[in-house]
């Protein structure tokens, strides 16, 4: 079918192409390097200006709309169920800054949050204040697809918003300022925006910016209100190197934070001197990572110099040299040290141990510390907004697969915490019809994988039932669990949703990253597979009855699993998959590749170019049967192209033996999170949970 070769003026109506699935034209183009030749038929499609790639992506939309056309009232179904669940005039817990209570709000049939003040009355209270929109995110969406804002900086003197929005899902922001006083924008406007910090004169602000080309954060710039041009403080030469800015919470210091996937590199500047010359804390070493955080004479430092799971130290801002180090905390092999939040009277130690969240309260002065307990066998912990620092009250947000995202103030003194708020789930939703658990896998190489599931009390039935399983397992980003009201439309037809923690992601600490990438990708993937045929054995589902997901990292991982073991799943969800390997990360040209050398491997050396030929999805699928299919991309994503997905289907088609659905769907105006309205986001949900259930047996 030779449509696609010419331009949109030749082709077929859309009913037409509906009739049969899509078939995007060969034009072959040899790829040669350290002896190995790949024929890639569709390397056209990296071409967004050519008609005939947006006709091939349109008409793959419509060949998915028709053959999902029998399962649309499913789908409008499941909209309907997931929308009900919604408290649509809902808002945020507000949080103290500079005297005024700073939160978030929707309002009901609106896509997108107004964000907002109120100033705090002399008794503490807010609720009698006017309110002050800042920003109604709806307004700034109106005639856009999409629309998300980044940075969200208020100045000290709390006069100045400074703000960056993308509105093409391309994660490319424009900085903005808004005089809070007079409502008005600022004439000054910086495209390619990436981190934004005030200097506590209230009338400096510091940025960093990206390349165009590769999408790099490269640079950093001081702006001074009034002027029309900007000071280049600092530009990142080294292209595994990106950087960003942040303002401590102390208010002591401006951080310059440089770092690649396995090293790091501090400068800082004293925040009340924003014409000073910036300090570089600890010069960047191979293989050492750090961030730091300020307190009083100090800086704390987190560092991974003696161990991968981090220690603790303290540096006198004085003469920070490693000399002068103290160290607070030893790097400890079974417990991984996250993340600290300082205050001025204590801190907060974010650590995982076995898998799980811990938090350590510590009172600075007397130096004792206490653990806040969590009692369920698999939950998250996050840190909320923190803004004060001469606070006793610390924030935080927990979530379970059964426990609704809720906000708690604990005091760090008094040990009390009080529940603010809960996300209410409306309708009859009740956690205790639910059950999550936390299991281990035996790798084939004996490792233990944890996996955690939740499911609806009785859909463990004899024989296995429908399973949903998912997993992540790059970059060392934990595949925490996390509460979704959208889910329990699976859950109440008796699907069980599960997550394997498998190798490569954080779960179990820097180590279990390590044995998941460069030379040790293939543990990722075996331990998916065996996580599957652990949850097959011992009774929970079965391999006609199983769906896996994963997306972006995620979606390489179902491209490779499904590759190797296509009979263990009935149906696979990939989520803008990075499948297209080799090609990507030969190419230094695209957004994001030299600074991946570091996780995924340098393929210009041919021992690296041989793990990631053994493993690339697209060059490793062959002529045999696949299970179901359901590839989803955006035109716009920045972190994977669209054209990944896109080749990875075309040259599927022409191999699989198979007549089960394969299908692409493309969102052709967002990028790599998909959908940016909260609407639309619960109608990509809908649709992909009608698809997958449908392929499972459950009817609407």
């Amino acid at each position: 079918m030779k449509l696609f070769a010419m331009a949109t003026a030749t082709l077929l109506s859309i009913a037409t192409l509906a009739a049969e699935p899509p078939k995007a034209p060969m034009q072959p183009k040899k790829l040669s390097i350290h002896g190995d030749t790949r024929v890639d038929n569709y390397f056209w499609l990296r071409n967004k200006q050519n008609p005939a790639t947006i006709a091939y992506l349109q008409a793959e939309n419509a060949y998915a709309e028709a053959v999902t056309a029998p399962i649309k009232a499913f789908e409008n179904t499941l909209f309907e169920e997931m929308k009900a669940r919604i408290k649509e005039d809902d808002s945020s817990v507000p949080y103290r800054l500079d005297g005024f209570y700073y939160y978030s709000r929707f309002e009901t049939g609106h896509q997108y949050p107004i964000l907002c003040r109120k100033p705090i009355a002399a008794d503490g209270s807010w609720e009698a204040s006017a309110e002050q929109i800042l920003l109604d995110v709806n307004e700034l969406a109106r005639g856009k697809r999409f629309m998300d804002v980044g940075e969200f900086e208020v100045s000290p003197n709390g006069k100045l918003l400074a703000f960056t929005t993308d509105a093409t899902g391309f994660r490319q922001y424009k900085l903005q300022i808004k005089n809070l006083e007079t409502g008005k924008l600022l004439p000054f406007k910086r495209e390619r925006v990436t981190s934004a910090a005030w200097a506590l004169d209230n009338g400096t602000l510091f940025y960093s910016t990206e390349d165009k080309q590769t999408k790099r954060s490269n640079q950093l710039w001081r702006h001074r209100l009034g002027e029309k041009t900007d000071q280049l403080v600092h530009e990142e030469k080294d292209e595994r190197f990106g950087l960003d800015v942040y303002l401590t919470r102390s208010e002591g210091y401006l951080i310059e934070q440089v770092g690649s996937h396995t090293s790091t590199e501090i400068r800082y500047l004293k925040a009340d001197a924003p014409n000073g010359r910036w300090k570089v804390l600890a010069r960047r070493r191979a293989d050492v990572q750090y961030n730091v955080d300020h307190h009083g004479d100090d800086f704390y430092i987190r560092i991974n110099d003696t161990g991968r799971n981090y220690r603790l130290v303290k540096a006198p801002v004085s003469d920070p040299a490693k000399a002068n180090w103290t160290e607070l905390l030893a790097e400890r092999p079974d417990v991984m040290l996250e993340g600290i939040d300082l205050f001025k009277r204590f801190m907060v130690r974010h650590e995982r141990v076995n898998g799980l969240n811990q938090m350590v309260i510590t009172d600075l002065a007397s130096q004792q510390s206490h653990n806040v307990a969590f009692d369920e066998p698999a939950y998250s912990v996050s840190t909320e907004a923190n803004a004060e620092w001469d606070s006793q009250v610390y924030r935080y947000g927990y979530e379970s697969m059964t426990t609704p995202d809720t906000v708690f103030d604990y005091d760090m003194a008094s040990r009390q915490q009080v529940l603010k708020k809960r996300r209410p789930v409306l309708g009859s939703f009740d956690p205790a019809n639910y059950v999550t658990e936390r299991i281990w896998a035996k790798a084939r190489d004996g490792v233990q994988v944890p996996i955690s599931l939740v499911y609806r009390k009785g859909a463990k039935v004899a024989g296995g039932a429908p399973m949903w399983l998912e997993a992540y397992g790059a970059y060392g980003s934990p595949n925490d669990v996390y509460f979704s009201s959208n889910r329990l439309s699976m859950l109440d037809r008796g699907v069980i949703f599960a997550v394997a923690h498998i190798r490569g992601g954080g779960d179990l600490g820097e180590k279990w990253h390590d044995a998941g990438k460069m030379q040790y990708k293939m543990n990722s993937f075996n331990d998916f597979i065996d996580s599957a045929e652990h949850l097959i054995a011992q009774g929970y589902t079965r391999a006609d009855k199983l769906a896996i997901e994963g997306g972006s990292a995620g979606g390489l991982l179902m491209g490779a699993v499904t590759n190797m073991r296509p009979d263990l799943f009935k149906v696979v969800l990939s989520e803008v998959p990075f499948v297209d390997v080799l090609s990507t990360m030969l190419d230094a040209s695209l957004p994001l590749t030299v600074g991946e050398y570091e996780e995924w491997g340098n393929p210009n050396k041919k021992a690296e170019y041989n793990w990631m030929r053994a493993y690339s999805p697209y060059d490793n699928l062959a002529a045999k049967a696949y299970p179901t299919i359901l590839v989803k991309t955006s035109l716009n994503d920045s972190q994977v192209m669209y054209w990944e997905p896109a080749k990875y289907v075309a040259k599927l088609r022409t191999l699989k033996t198979d007549q089960n659905p394969l299908l692409l769907v493309t969102n052709m105006g967002a990028g790599h999170g998909g959908a940016s309205g909260r609407f639309d986001r619960i109608k990509e949900v809908a649709f992909d949970q009608a698809f997958i259930m449908n392929q499972l047996g459950i009817k609407p």
